[in-house]
């Protein structure tokens, strides 16, 4: 269960301030590494703000490359993947680490995580490359495995709001006589749910909050008040504090997913060729040197989860 789980301990973040932060000590850490040799230091400029494009613009790439993944990927591999690539991020720089092979290792870990098989030949079959550079790019997926996962700091199982989505629409079937048809909630709700998936959502809030979002802004989309259900069948009218902070959290959940924006194409070329740069040949070749896999600084933080205190966490969980 979420609660009893190392992504609630150590990977859901009390607010967006803790994401900024570590993100600045990753790149601040990137640039220490690439300024210590002299003829390095014009090199690993990259921002801050710029990793977050150039990382917006890969977690795009990532969620297309699921949707469109033949034989059809289930929604938990794309959402397991994204949080992968997320955490990765959190505390290593794009300076250092190339954003396309982390996220098609992330992908790639994911199906084997979730259980969904398919060979490697399969998985680098869906890129649109020659099958000689496929190859290529399966030998790097490969050799970046051992990395993400120790990145990772081994914690693999992520639990993702589709399965507490479904388990919402099967209460609102069984319980709620007031919706004629939940099932025409799905295709916004999903929609949704894509859309969270881009954002540092998984990062701040619980599936279960996530997954009722998806639910009553669908609803709300179709005008249908859904008060009611939170009142009566979610037991909350009993308690109106908890109600008010269920609430809280999913209006700054929505408001998070609206204030979203999509990398610009002109800004993420202009950051491209500064990666280039610091992932030429010789610059890698010093990088690994400097940073093996048996000698990483990372340590997982705990940190509280912003609905550590909710008296109704087990509640919305239980369904």
């Amino acid at each position: 269960m979420y609660h009893n789980s190392t992504q609630r301990k150590h990977w859901t973040f009390p607010s967006a301030v803790d994401l900024q932060r570590l993100r600045g000590q990753a790149n601040s850490r990137a640039r220490v590494r690439g300024t210590s040799q002299a003829h390095l230091r014009d090199i690993f400029t990259v921002e801050p703000h710029e990793e977050l494009i150039i990382c917006k613009y890969y977690e795009k790439k990532l969620v297309d490359f699921c949707n469109a993944f033949k034989p059809t990927m289930p929604k938990s591999v794309l959402g397991t993947a994204c949080m992968y690539f997320k955490r990765f991020y959190l505390n290593n720089s794009v300076m250092e680490h190339r954003p396309r092979i982390i996220m098609l290792t992330c992908a790639f870990l994911a199906c084997k995580v979730d259980e969904f098989n398919v060979s490697s030949v399969q998985f680098v079959g869906n890129l649109p490359e020659s099958p000689a550079a496929q190859e290529k790019i399966l030998e790097q997926i490969l050799e970046h495995e051992l990395l993400l996962i120790q990145q990772l700091n081994f914690h693999l199982i992520i639990h993702n709001p589709y399965r507490p989505f479904e388990g919402y629409l099967i209460d609102l079937k069984t319980r709620y006589p007031l919706l004629d048809n939940p099932e025409m909630l799905r295709k916004t709700a999903d929609d949704f749910l894509t859309r969270v998936a881009l954002t540092d959502a998984f990062l701040l809030f619980t599936p279960s909050i996530i997954a009722l979002t998806a639910i009553l802004s669908s609803a709300s989309r179709a005008s249908l008040n859904m008060e009611s259900y939170l009142l009566e069948c979610l037991s909350l009218k009993d308690s109106l504090e908890t109600m008010a902070h269920l609430l809280d959290g999913m209006k700054r959940l929505k408001i998070l997913v609206s204030k979203y924006e999509f990398a610009r194409s002109e800004d993420v070329a202009s950051i491209e060729k500064k990666l280039e740069k610091c992932h030429s040949g010789e610059v890698m070749a010093n990088s690994k040197k400097r940073k093996g896999y048996e000698d990483d600084d990372y340590i997982s933080k705990k940190p509280k989860t912003e609905e550590e205190d909710w008296s109704d966490d087990d509640l919305v969980d239980s369904l």
